[in-house]
Protein backbone atom coordinates (compact mmCIF):
# COMPACT_ATOMS: atom_id res chain seq x y z
CA UNK A 1 0.00 0.00 0.00
CA UNK A 2 2.71 2.41 0.58
CA UNK A 3 4.22 1.55 -2.30
CA UNK A 4 1.69 2.60 -4.43
CA UNK A 5 0.74 5.81 -2.23
CA UNK A 6 4.49 6.87 -2.81
CA UNK A 7 4.70 6.34 -6.68
CA UNK A 8 2.01 8.07 -7.34
CA UNK A 9 0.67 12.12 -6.42
CA UNK A 10 -2.52 11.04 -4.33
CA UNK A 11 -2.39 13.80 -2.33
CA UNK A 12 -2.45 16.17 -5.52
CA UNK A 13 -5.22 14.42 -6.71
CA UNK A 14 -7.23 14.39 -3.78
CA UNK A 15 -6.27 17.90 -3.36
CA UNK A 16 -8.07 18.68 -7.31
CA UNK A 17 -11.13 16.65 -5.48
CA UNK A 18 -10.90 19.03 -2.66
CA UNK A 19 -10.90 22.65 -4.97
CA UNK A 20 -13.49 21.04 -6.64
CA UNK A 21 -15.74 20.53 -4.28
CA UNK A 22 -15.28 23.87 -2.77
CA UNK A 23 -15.56 26.24 -5.48
CA UNK A 24 -18.44 24.02 -6.79
CA UNK A 25 -19.96 24.28 -3.78
CA UNK A 26 -20.01 28.24 -3.36
CA UNK A 27 -21.03 28.29 -6.63
CA UNK A 28 -24.23 26.34 -6.09
CA UNK A 29 -25.04 27.85 -2.68
CA UNK A 30 -25.59 31.18 -4.72
CA UNK A 31 -27.18 29.57 -7.64
CA UNK A 32 -29.35 27.62 -5.32
CA UNK A 33 -30.33 30.32 -2.97
CA UNK A 34 -31.24 32.47 -6.34
CA UNK A 35 -33.33 29.99 -7.70
CA UNK A 36 -35.23 29.22 -4.50
CA UNK A 37 -35.93 33.04 -3.84
CA UNK A 38 -37.15 32.78 -7.34
CA UNK A 39 -39.57 30.24 -6.46
CA UNK A 40 -40.92 31.65 -3.36
CA UNK A 41 -41.18 35.07 -5.69
CA UNK A 42 -45.13 36.83 -5.92
CA UNK A 43 -43.79 36.85 -9.71
CA UNK A 44 -45.18 34.28 -11.95
CA UNK A 45 -42.65 34.20 -14.52
CA UNK A 46 -39.93 34.12 -11.54
CA UNK A 47 -41.65 30.77 -10.26
CA UNK A 48 -41.68 29.01 -13.51
CA UNK A 49 -38.69 29.85 -14.82
CA UNK A 50 -36.98 28.60 -10.68
CA UNK A 51 -39.25 25.06 -11.30
CA UNK A 52 -38.15 24.66 -14.66
CA UNK A 53 -34.59 25.18 -13.78
CA UNK A 54 -35.00 22.32 -10.78
CA UNK A 55 -36.85 20.27 -12.67
CA UNK A 56 -34.24 20.26 -15.67
CA UNK A 57 -31.07 20.18 -13.79
CA UNK A 58 -32.39 17.72 -11.10
CA UNK A 59 -33.38 15.20 -13.95
CA UNK A 60 -30.65 15.61 -16.01
CA UNK A 61 -27.71 12.90 -15.30
CA UNK A 62 -24.73 14.78 -13.96
CA UNK A 63 -22.46 12.87 -16.73
CA UNK A 64 -24.50 14.59 -19.75
CA UNK A 65 -24.00 17.82 -18.06
CA UNK A 66 -20.32 17.63 -17.76
CA UNK A 67 -20.17 16.64 -21.60
CA UNK A 68 -22.47 19.34 -22.69
CA UNK A 69 -20.16 21.94 -20.92
CA UNK A 70 -16.89 20.62 -21.93
CA UNK A 71 -17.91 19.13 -25.60
CA UNK A 72 -20.37 21.34 -26.24
CA UNK A 73 -19.82 24.82 -25.38
CA UNK A 74 -15.61 24.40 -25.06
CA UNK A 75 -15.19 22.45 -27.68
CA UNK A 76 -17.83 22.97 -29.77
CA UNK A 77 -18.92 26.59 -29.48
CA UNK A 78 -15.16 27.56 -28.54
CA UNK A 79 -16.33 29.35 -24.94
CA UNK A 80 -13.08 29.60 -23.19
CA UNK A 81 -12.75 30.03 -19.21
CA UNK A 82 -9.05 29.57 -19.10
CA UNK A 83 -8.01 30.88 -22.20
CA UNK A 84 -6.00 27.80 -24.52
CA UNK A 85 -5.37 25.62 -21.57
CA UNK A 86 -7.33 22.33 -21.70
CA UNK A 87 -6.78 21.17 -18.39
CA UNK A 88 -7.66 24.61 -16.85
CA UNK A 89 -10.96 24.85 -19.37
CA UNK A 90 -12.22 21.12 -18.26
CA UNK A 91 -11.63 21.90 -14.63
CA UNK A 92 -13.44 25.27 -14.34
CA UNK A 93 -15.94 24.01 -16.97
CA UNK A 94 -16.78 21.19 -14.63
CA UNK A 95 -17.03 23.82 -11.28
CA UNK A 96 -19.98 25.35 -13.54
CA UNK A 97 -21.69 21.56 -14.18
CA UNK A 98 -21.29 20.71 -10.70
CA UNK A 99 -22.41 23.82 -9.19
CA UNK A 100 -25.98 24.52 -11.79
CA UNK A 101 -26.26 20.43 -11.40
CA UNK A 102 -25.66 20.81 -7.43
CA UNK A 103 -27.36 23.94 -7.14
CA UNK A 104 -30.83 22.73 -7.84
CA UNK A 105 -30.34 20.02 -4.73
CA UNK A 106 -29.34 23.50 -2.61
CA UNK A 107 -32.37 25.29 -4.02
CA UNK A 108 -34.78 22.35 -2.68
CA UNK A 109 -33.59 21.93 0.75
CA UNK A 110 -33.90 25.57 1.10
CA UNK A 111 -37.21 26.22 -0.38
CA UNK A 112 -38.17 23.33 2.08
CA UNK A 113 -36.20 25.48 4.63
CA UNK A 114 -38.13 28.91 3.70
CA UNK A 115 -41.47 26.86 4.28
CA UNK A 116 -40.66 26.48 7.65
CA UNK A 117 -40.47 30.12 8.80
CA UNK A 118 -43.99 31.21 10.06
CA UNK A 119 -45.93 33.30 7.75
CA UNK A 120 -46.13 36.35 10.74
CA UNK A 121 -42.88 36.58 10.14
CA UNK A 122 -42.65 37.62 6.72
CA UNK A 123 -46.02 39.53 6.95
CA UNK A 124 -44.31 41.37 10.19
CA UNK A 125 -41.35 42.43 7.28
CA UNK A 126 -44.00 43.82 5.27
CA UNK A 127 -45.65 45.89 8.14
CA UNK A 128 -42.18 47.29 8.54
CA UNK A 129 -42.14 48.47 5.06
CA UNK A 130 -40.28 45.39 3.65
CA UNK A 131 -40.02 44.65 0.08
CA UNK A 132 -40.07 40.89 -0.88
CA UNK A 133 -36.09 41.13 -1.68
CA UNK A 134 -35.75 42.92 1.41
CA UNK A 135 -37.79 40.61 3.41
CA UNK A 136 -36.66 37.59 1.95
CA UNK A 137 -32.78 38.42 2.75
CA UNK A 138 -33.47 39.89 6.04
CA UNK A 139 -36.09 38.18 8.03
CA UNK A 140 -36.90 34.65 6.07
CA UNK A 141 -33.41 33.48 4.40
CA UNK A 142 -31.43 33.55 7.90
CA UNK A 143 -34.07 31.32 9.40
CA UNK A 144 -34.29 29.07 6.48
CA UNK A 145 -30.48 28.31 6.40
CA UNK A 146 -31.03 27.67 10.17
CA UNK A 147 -33.46 25.27 9.58
CA UNK A 148 -31.36 23.04 6.64
CA UNK A 149 -28.11 23.20 8.15
CA UNK A 150 -28.12 19.18 8.40
CA UNK A 151 -29.37 18.76 4.14
CA UNK A 152 -26.97 21.18 2.89
CA UNK A 153 -24.36 19.33 4.56
CA UNK A 154 -26.08 16.48 2.83
CA UNK A 155 -25.94 18.09 -0.61
CA UNK A 156 -22.57 18.89 0.07
CA UNK A 157 -21.32 15.68 0.88
CA UNK A 158 -22.63 14.07 -2.09
CA UNK A 159 -21.06 17.22 -3.76
CA UNK A 160 -17.76 15.77 -3.17
CA UNK A 161 -18.73 12.06 -4.20
CA UNK A 162 -20.14 13.54 -7.32
CA UNK A 163 -16.89 15.60 -8.32
CA UNK A 164 -15.53 11.83 -9.03
CA UNK A 165 -17.53 12.23 -12.12
CA UNK A 166 -15.23 15.14 -13.71
CA UNK A 167 -13.03 12.45 -14.40
CA UNK A 168 -15.26 12.10 -17.37
CA UNK A 169 -14.11 15.18 -18.86
CA UNK A 170 -10.36 14.46 -18.32
CA UNK A 171 -10.17 16.52 -14.78
CA UNK A 172 -6.96 14.44 -13.03
CA UNK A 173 -8.85 14.91 -9.52
CA UNK A 174 -9.26 11.39 -7.64
CA UNK A 175 -11.21 8.93 -9.40
CA UNK A 176 -8.96 10.34 -12.75
CA UNK A 177 -5.76 8.98 -11.06
CA UNK A 178 -7.47 5.60 -9.35
CA UNK A 179 -8.25 4.50 -13.33
CA UNK A 180 -4.31 5.15 -14.32
CA UNK A 181 -3.91 3.14 -10.91
CA UNK A 182 -5.75 0.23 -11.77
CA UNK A 183 -4.80 -0.06 -15.35
CA UNK A 184 -0.87 0.04 -14.75
CA UNK A 185 -0.91 -1.81 -11.26
CA UNK A 186 -1.96 -5.59 -10.27
CA UNK A 187 -3.71 -4.75 -6.58
CA UNK A 188 -7.14 -3.70 -6.93
CA UNK A 189 -8.69 -4.05 -3.93
CA UNK A 190 -5.52 -2.24 -2.54
CA UNK A 191 -6.23 0.89 -4.96
CA UNK A 192 -10.14 0.82 -3.61
CA UNK A 193 -8.94 0.41 0.01
CA UNK A 194 -6.63 3.59 -0.70
CA UNK A 195 -9.52 5.85 -1.99
CA UNK A 196 -12.27 4.39 0.14
CA UNK A 197 -10.46 5.39 3.49
CA UNK A 198 -9.55 8.70 1.44
CA UNK A 199 -13.19 9.96 0.48
CA UNK A 200 -13.81 8.75 4.18
CA UNK A 201 -11.67 11.10 5.42
CA UNK A 202 -12.86 13.75 3.24
CA UNK A 203 -16.41 13.39 3.74
CA UNK A 204 -17.01 11.91 7.40
CA UNK A 205 -15.44 15.16 9.02
CA UNK A 206 -18.18 17.46 6.84
CA UNK A 207 -21.19 15.17 8.01
CA UNK A 208 -19.96 15.93 12.06
CA UNK A 209 -19.17 19.29 11.21
CA UNK A 210 -22.77 20.31 9.96
CA UNK A 211 -24.06 17.58 12.22
CA UNK A 212 -22.94 20.12 15.28
CA UNK A 213 -23.67 23.16 13.35
CA UNK A 214 -27.28 22.08 13.48
CA UNK A 215 -27.77 20.89 16.84
CA UNK A 216 -25.86 24.90 17.71
CA UNK A 217 -27.69 26.83 15.19
CA UNK A 218 -31.00 24.79 15.20
CA UNK A 219 -34.12 26.95 14.93
CA UNK A 220 -36.33 25.89 18.57
CA UNK A 221 -39.98 25.89 17.82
Amino acid sequence: MFDLISRYDILDAFWVTIKLTFFSAIGALILGTIVAGMRVSPIPVARWVGSAYVSIFRNTPLTLILVFCSIGLYNTLGWELAGESLDNNNFRWAIVGLSVYTGAFVCESLRAGINTVSIGQSEAGRSLGFGFAQNLRLIVLPQAFRAVISPLGSVLIALTKNSTVASLIGVAEASFLMSEMIENEAALITIGAIFALAFVILTLPTGLFFGWLAKRYEVVR
